[in-house]
């Protein structure tokens, strides 16, 4: 099935699920679906495509309670959103799904658990997968995008490739071994890395790095070494500037810390691996306040971290030290996606241009 047959198969699956509600309701019957019950007593094995399934029981959620009704208020805006998403041709992450609803009152999700279940019963009600619907999931592979060609040795033998014009939406898949990379030739002002693969997809679907010169390299998370090695050679033979932008919160510091100065068991490497001149983008503990960012409270664990890091030599700054006693005062800490609860091009129209004009990126 072509990808057009499919957005619009998701499309009218969907579009179903409200369809049969009007005609419910045109009937004179109190709107409802009807799920599986979701309990391993209801776990069958089917011997003919050699899975476990769902059983026969079910479950029926009616508007004719409150917390149905409101169970099938949320879906419908879901529903919605997921429409204007195919129509449009875009694509959001589950995390993102999660902020969006900050902005429908009643129909808000209270945590991502229940978001992600809601796709789950979309996936069962339309027997379509939530990837038909351009739900992304929010980790991918470390990899690079960019306007940046390079030259790869390999046991297949030698091949080149443009990070943009030549790689797929994934990107250019970082290699174990970066020494067999050479950097050929690019048009970039800067380089980016950062920390989860659901941000990463955003910059690169909302045409980050052609409009602003930009080098995008996904961390995935705790960087490998292969990862913070690629950093170091794009700064150092192409003199280009790298930013690091992950989630605000202490372990997200330490991604950061480990690109710039190096991280304690990989010490020896310390000058293959770190870039000292990379510099902090955000999520600043500035910018929870600032942008009023959906935020969540620290942890004991948290709180511990940010303590331990202000006697860390790697944060030995004005700097990181007015930034973490900021957070230990507000006790808040928050997502890259948070942004998304202003819209999902606020993050690259608004809050990077203006952060990194402000430190001299662009």
């Amino acid at each position: 099935m072509s990808r057009e047959d499919m957005d619009a198969l998701a499309k009218e699956r969907l579009v179903g699920i409200a369809r049969g509600w009007y005609d419910q309701m045109r009937d004179g019957i109190v709107p409802y679906v009807r799920l599986p019950t979701r309990t391993k007593q209801n776990i069958e094995y089917d011997d003919e495509s050699e899975v476990w399934k769902y059983g026969d029981k079910e479950s029926t959620r009616s508007a004719a309670t409150e917390k149905s009704a409101i169970h099938l208020l949320k879906m419908a805006y879901v529903i919605g959103f997921l429409k204007q998403q195919l129509t449009e041709n875009r694509s959001s992450t589950l995390r993102e799904l999660y902020y969006i609803s900050e902005g429908w009152k009643r129909a808000k999700f209270s945590a991502q658990d229940e978001s992600n279940l809601l796709i789950e019963d979309l996936e069962i009600i339309t027997d379509v997968q939530r990837e038909a619907f351009h739900l992304r999931p929010e980790e991918d592979g470390a990899s690079i995008f960019g306007p940046l060609r390079i030259r790869e040795t390999t046991r297949r033998g030698v091949r080149e490739m443009h990070c943009q014009e030549d790689v797929g939406e994934a990107g250019y898949p970082i290699p174990n071994n970066v020494d067999t990379l050479d950097f050929i030739d690019h048009d970039a002002k800067f380089v980016i890395a950062i920390e989860t693969g659901g941000m990463y997809a955003r910059l690169m679907e909302n045409g980050f790095d052609e409009e602003y010169g930009a080098i995008l390299v996904h961390l995935k998370g705790q960087p490998a070494r292969s990862t913070r090695r690629v950093l170091r050679r794009l700064n150092d033979s192409l003199g280009l500037p790298v930013v690091v932008f992950t989630d605000g919160d202490p372990w997200s510091y330490r991604i950061y810390a480990s690109v710039a100065y190096g991280s304690i068991k990989s010490a020896h490497m310390s000058e293959l691996l770190a870039t000292p001149q990379a510099q902090f983008v955000g999520v600043q503990p500035t910018d929870i306040s600032d942008y009023d960012l959906p935020s969540d409270r620290l942890t004991e664990q948290d709180i511990n971290a940010l303590k331990a890091e202000l006697t860390d030599p790697r944060f030995a700054t004005d700097y990181w030290h007015t930034q973490i006693n900021l957070q230990l005062e507000m006790k808040l800490k928050s997502e890259q996606q948070a942004f998304a609860s202003r819209g999902l091009d606020f993050v690259t129209e608004e809050y990077l241009p203006t952060r990194l004009s402000e430190m001299g990126v662009i």
